[in-house]
Parts: structure tokens; C-alpha cells; sequence
């Protein structure tokens, strides 16, 4: 039988005024389980979470919390009767209170109790020795984890993070992320996580939701949003990429490449053909080996080097296109550094293609 999961937010809706900023959002996580809310600034990521806290009241649709409803038409429970825990990108850490008070603020029971708790979760986020110590004199990571241990204290069911980790050093925040959902998974917390950088949800999430204009528009795990993108905008979210641009015959349609499916698609539609740039082989004539052969199939077509540069880790490669006179973007994970001008021949993966209604 399907366990109830710990968060199920069901066709949630709320309007401020005549705006609406999420519209009919439903969510399930379960324990131990991190869902990520992506997408840009101002789609509804954080009024969700608000909504999902209490903070805020939806205009229709229901909240529930282990299979117990604490939000609907004629419910609303405030934010400390929910069992969530809340972390922003602002620590909010009580600057008149110590490390260890910070952390036991809001626990209840004796204070042998309380203290051991304290303890424990001090230990869990490598600040032993740190109780007696004031916020200001933390770093941001070692701030980050008093924050992450208060909202821990009272072993909330549910954890919501808006952008924790935004305003610390990229050296620190890869391996404080990592740490810090280790502990919520051990804790048995199911989380929502707020965030813009599609990166950072692959690595952290066991399911994105990516949202639009109020709406989740593909939600799922992250291997499949990337590999199986809704339309053209979800995949460009996740990296760059390419579109080449046919009309359907036959449910095919021609292209510099050859011909790609297009099964359902009438007659007469133009659609898009969208890949990215990694999925493009380079080959220095029509049937020699490039600099990152892979297996594809499909047409070779010509273009001139525009301009190359290395990233640090790949050559990024530019093409003026002999067929359209466009620009096609080429990625190779070594350094490739053609002069401008250079003609090479490209073929693209058919596996890693995307064909979509042209909707402009």
C-alpha cells in the first residue's frame, strides 16, 4: 500500500488582490525525501513556501501534514502548530544570545532535556565547543549550521529552505549542502527547497518542480526533467541550447542534419528542434573523427568557427552555419581551440534531440 506522505500540498492556488502567484500547485513529499521548487525570480517558489509555512493563506486548495489537513477553506492552522522548520538565505540568529541559547530557543521540557538536545545537534553540525560562543564571532558557514540546529531542535517533520546557501563562499557551500542534507535525511525531515540554480537542484534534489508564471510546468526527478525537458524553456533552464527550425511533411521534417520525426505533428506545423550543446560531435571532414566521437547518427553539416574559448573544464565552440547562417554552439570536454574561420563538419545525437511545436 503507498505510505501517506509527510507533505501533500493539493491544487493550491493564491491571489493577492486580482493577481494570482501560484496557481493549482500540488506537491507530495515524503520522509527523508528533498523536493526542490526551481525556476527564475518571481514564478511563486516562495509564496509556496510561505503558503506550505502558514505565513501566508491560500485563496483554494488544501495543505496537509502526515495525512492532517492544517490549511484549507475553513482551516488554518498558524505556522507553530504545523511541525515545520524554516531556513532562509538571512540566518536570523538572536545576536544577544549565544550559539547554544540560539539553539534551544523554542524548546520546551526540562532543562537537563533540553540541554542534551543542544548538545546532540552541536555535535551533528561539527560546532562542539561552540555553545557559549556570540553569532557575531561565526563565520556565515559556521552561522549557517547554528540556523540549520535551531530549526532542527524541535525535530520538525517538514523543513523549508529559501535559497539557504546563496550567501556563502562556493568553496564552503557544496560541502555545507551536503552536510546539511545528510543530517535532515537522517533526521527523517522531508524537505522543500527554494531555489534558482538549476545546478544545485540536480545535485540536491530526489524531485524538482519547475515552476512558471505561478504554475509547476514539469515536475519529477531530476534525470528525467533534464533528459525529457516539457518544451523548449525547460530545457533551456537546465544549460544552453541549440534550435534549428523545420515545417512538418509527413510527420518528418527536413533539416541540415537529415530528417527528424515528428509523430502527431500535422502537416504544415513548424516546430523546433532543440539540443545541446554537448550532444553536438565535431568532425574535421565529412566522415573523419573529431575530438569527441560519440555514438550519432544523422547528416553531417558545415560551418565556420566563429570563435572558440576554453572554460576550464570544456572548449566551448561557436559556428556560423553554412545551411541557415546561424549560430550553433559546440561544447568538447578538452581543449579545442580551432582559429576562426576554420570549417568542421557537425552532426548531432538523434537520441538527445527535442521536437516542439513551434507555439511563438
Amino acid at each position: 500500500m503507498p505510505t501517506t506522505p509527510r507533505l501533500d500540498v493539493d491544487h493550491v492556488t493564491c491571489q493577492f488582490g486580482s493577481q494570482t502567484v501560484v496557481r493549482d500547485v500540488s506537491l507530495r513529499v515524503a520522509p527523508g525525501e528533498v523536493m526542490c521548487l526551481l525556476g527564475p525570480s518571481g514564478c511563486g517558489k516562495s509564496t509556496t513556501l510561505r503558503l506550505i509555512a502558514g505565513i501566508e493563506r491560500q485563496s483554494s486548495g488544501t495543505i496537509r501534514v502526515d495525512g492532517a489537513v492544517v490549511s484549507d477553506s475553513a482551516l488554518h492552522l498558524p505556522p507553530e502548530h504545523r511541525g515545520i522548520g524554516l531556513i532562509f538565505q538571512d540566518f536570523a540568529l538572536f545576536p544577544h544570545l549565544t550559539v547554544g541559547q540560539n539553539i534551544a530557543f523554542g524548546l520546551k521540557g526540562p532543562k537537563a532535556e533540553v540541554a542534551a538536545r543542544v548538545a546532540e545537534l552541536l555535535e551533528r553540525v561539527d560546532l562542539v565547543g561552540f555553545a557559549d560562543k556570540a553569532p557575531h564571532m561565526l563565520s556565515g558557514g559556521e552561522q549557517q549550521r547554528v540556523a540549520l540546529a535551531r530549526a532542527l531542535a524541535p525535530r520538525p517533520r517538514i523543513m523549508l529552505m529559501d535559497e539557504p546557501f546563496s550567501g556563502l563562499d562556493n568553496r564552503l557551500r557544496d560541502g555545507i549542502r551536503d552536510e546539511t542534507l545528510q543530517l535532515l535525511k537522517e533526521e527523517g525531515t522531508a524537505v522543500v527547497l527554494v531555489t534558482h540554480e538549476p545546478e544545485e537542484a540536480m545535485r540536491m534534489a530526489d524531485q524538482i518542480a519547475l515552476m512558471r508564471d505561478g504554475k509547476i510546468v514539469q515536475q519529477g526527478a531530476p534525470y528525467n526533467i533534464y533528459n525529457a525537458p516539457c518544451d523548449k524553456a525547460a530545457a533551456a533552464f537546465f544549460s544552453d541550447i541549440n534550435v534549428i527550425r523545420g515545417t512538418v511533411r509527413g510527420a518528418l521534417t527536413d533539416t541540415a542534419f537529415g530528417q527528424f520525426l515528428a509523430p502527431g505533428v500535422p502537416d504544415g506545423t513548424d516546430v523546433e528542434i532543440v539540443f545541446r550543446p554537448q550532444h553536438v560531435k565535431i568532425d574535421f571532414d565529412r566522415g573523419g573523427r573529431g575530438p569527441n566521437p560519440t555514438p550519432v547518427d544523422g547528416v553531417p553539416a558545415r560551418g565556420l568557427v566563429e570563435r572558440a574559448r576554453f572554460m576550464g573544464h570544456e572548449s566551448l565552440v561557436e559556428f556560423r552555419m553554412d545551411f541557415n547562417s546561424e549560430l550553433l554552439k559546440a561544447t568538447v570536454p578538452a581543449v579545442f581551440l580551432p582559429k576562426p574561420g576554420t570549417p568542421l563538419w557537425l552532426t548531432v545525437r538523434r537520441d538527445r534531440c527535442f521536437v516542439f511545436v513551434n507555439k511563438r
